[in-house]
């Protein structure tokens, strides 16, 4: 009785969250954390946990395409991993050649025009799992519907150093000037496919740190984070549209501090300035509360009949045909 009136909670639960939902973000991060942990305190060995986080995971695929979501980024294996015994490797390793080939013959992957991609330091992998990789990819390559990038062998930090490390080496060789290196120089070095900006980053089971994932698009970006209690197994769809709510929260204080930073510049920028910040509060003026609103207008009135006055007084002659004093 207690189970059936639990489920019937969560989809209350769910469907009210999906009332409150304006809008999806564009790219979703997620650190799929607690498997292990999940396996233990079911009394099973970590593989089982892993296989169960899977299956989790292919749900939350099927989430992100029904809210509009254009990209997922999943963090599968970092490079401290590698650390682990060498049994719970194995055994993730075969994991992930079976989900990989599994999802690259998927009817839904192909029908949702699913692009798989393997970020990170894929040649640290086994060849086995290397060969997955390459098939998943060449089975989805043509697709763009939807990216599905999988954080393999993968460290944020050591990817921006092996991308300053190319950079280096190219101003060295007198391939590249160090006036020309921009935002794109760093993007188009960290990995072989464009990523997007991350919006949001997903993590559950309890820890409240993004360990180190996509420092550059996230952090960059500042993007949401979304932490919560459930082990990735038990991760549920309204923990899911928890986060997504999270995203939209963020978003709005977001575009409330830049409407209110750019009424502060109205009254002491420059001209060219002016224009810029006039424009910034005309997109946001919307996320204003209402009274900020009101300040806002009343600029307006005040810039508006400095301008009628300035038009009224050309050259020097004011709308009488009179000389100004």
């Amino acid at each position: 009785m207690k189970r059936w009136l639990r489920q019937r909670v969560d989809t209350v639960y769910e469907r009210l969250l999906s009332h409150e939902l304006a809008g999806a973000p564009t790219h979703i991060a997620v650190i799929q954390d607690g498997n292990r942990r999940y396996a233990r305190q079911n009394g099973d060995e970590a593989h089982e946990g892993h296989r169960a986080g899977a299956e989790t995971t292919e749900r939350v695929l099927e989430w992100c395409q029904e809210i509009g979501v254009e990209e997922l980024t999943l963090y599968t294996f970092s490079t401290e991993n590698f650390d682990r015994p060498d049994d719970q490797k194995e055994a993730l390793f075969d994991l992930l050649c079976d989900k990989l080939h599994e999802f690259a013959d998927a009817d839904r992957v192909h029908d949702n025009g699913v692009c798989i991609r393997a970020i990170g330091e894929i040649e640290m992998l086994p060849e086995r799992v290397q060969d997955a990789v390459d098939y998943a990819e060449e089975q989805t390559g043509e697709y763009d519907d939807f990216v599905l990038n999988i954080a393999l062998a993968y460290g944020g930090r050591s990817r921006l150093l092996e991308a300053a490390r190319g950079v280096a080496r190219e101003v060295d060789s007198n391939d590249l000037e160090s006036d020309d290196i921009d935002v794109e120089t760093i993007e188009q070095r960290l990995y072989d496919q464009p990523v997007r900006d991350v919006d949001l980053i997903i993590r559950p089971a309890g820890e409240e740190r993004t360990s180190n994932f996509l420092p550059w698009h996230a952090n960059g970006n500042e993007a949401a984070v979304f932490f919560c209690t459930p082990y990735w197994p038990e991760f549920s769809k309204s923990d899911f549209l928890r986060g997504i709510r999270t995203y939209e929260h963020r978003e709005e204080s977001w575009r409330r501090t830049r409407a209110r930073r750019a009424l502060a510049l109205l009254g002491a920028v420059s001209e060219t300035e002016l224009t810029e910040a006039q424009s910034v509060v005309d997109r946001f003026r919307d996320s204003l509360p209402t009274a900020e609103r009101s300040e806002l207008d009343g600029l307006e009135t005040l810039e508006n009949g400095d301008q009628e006055r300035d038009a009224d007084n050309v050259d020097g002659i004011d709308s009488g045909s009179q000389a100004a004093d």
